[in-house]
């Protein structure tokens, strides 16, 4: 009879994260099971029990931070109609939630290096670029499935300068939602 999934698997995410977050963390890269297991407090047998190798962790660490974020941006898109305002909302909640996420640069940055992941970063990015067509198609833009990974890319970049600071950066989110359109004063040209 096989083990339930849960609470153990739960457990080495969390442990992968909280690694990923240590200001002298191993980076994604180097995340080792053993080191998992350890912060975890749980057997080695444990981890394979429930990723059969490392790529499968690291795969799953990876959909867990992004699943953790699109929980949070469902509830944006639940009770808003597509423009502006919801947009807007959803970048300034993505980039908190990436301040407030220390392992974030590894998701963002190691993420985009890592063979194992290439194909999972690049369905994540396609899953929220289309999470925001509608957006982009209301506020006027045309060509929005070409431009909404474009958009994707900036907020990530965003991220990534925001963290190097430590702190949110009005003047930097001002200058992406003026590059977006999603300002009052960068509206897209009706031409």
């Amino acid at each position: 009879m096989a083990r339930p999934a849960e609470p153990g698997r739960t457990s080495l995410l969390d442990a992968g994260r909280r690694l990923l977050s240590a200001s002298d963390g191993p980076g994604i890269n180097k995340l080792s099971a053993n080191a998992v297991v350890a912060e975890a407090s749980m057997s080695k047998g444990a981890f394979f029990h429930h990723f059969p190798t490392r790529r499968d962790y690291v795969r799953a660490l990876h959909a867990h931070f992004h699943e953790e974020f699109a929980d949070q941006l469902a509830t944006i898109s639940t009770g808003s109609d597509p423009g502006r305002e919801r947009l807007r909302e959803g970048v300034c909640r993505y980039l908190d939630f990436c301040l407030e996420n220390a392992d974030t640069k590894s998701f963002l940055f190691e993420a985009r290096a890592d063979v194992d992941l290439a194909d999972a970063v690049a369905r994540s990015n396609a899953r929220f670029a289309q999470e925001m067509e509608d957006d982009l198609t209301v506020i006027g833009w045309p060509n929005v499935q070409l431009l909404a990974p474009l958009v994707v890319a900036a907020v990530a970049e965003t991220a990534l300068h925001e963290m190097a600071l430590g702190t949110a950066s009005p003047a930097l989110r001002q200058t992406l939602f003026n590059l977006m359109g999603i300002d009052e004063l960068a509206r897209p040209s009706s031409s």
